[in-house]
């Protein structure tokens, strides 16, 4: 018995179309060559200064838009943190007058 009987049909109709199984389902043995599927590598040097330069393309934000979203994002925290606490408040005190005798 192979491991591709646990397989549903679509998964090996998919295996198939990628060249994993044969016709009758079973495993592809894939012979990988080393030398040639693989890129060089690019030098530490050049990666940073790709880096620098796709850094110089980004669109940053002002101080101000900065300033502006963080007190969006704290007042929303403070809401939000209000609405958790007032449910955790209400639903604990349901529960307690609900198990009560």
């Amino acid at each position: 018995m192979s491991d591709t009987t646990s397989l549903n049909r679509q998964t090996r109709r998919f295996a198939k179309k990628q060249g994993l199984l044969d016709d009758k389902g079973e495993p592809v043995r894939q012979q990988r060559d080393r030398n040639q599927s693989k890129e060089p590598r690019t030098p530490p040097g050049e990666f940073i200064k790709e880096v620098r330069k796709e850094l110089k393309l980004v669109s940053w934000p002002s101080r101000e838009e900065v300033i502006n979203y963080s007190l969006v994002v704290f007042a929303l925290l403070v809401v939000f943190t209000g609405l958790v606490a007032a449910l955790d408040y209400g639903l604990g005190e349901a529960i307690v007058k609900l198990f009560e005798r």
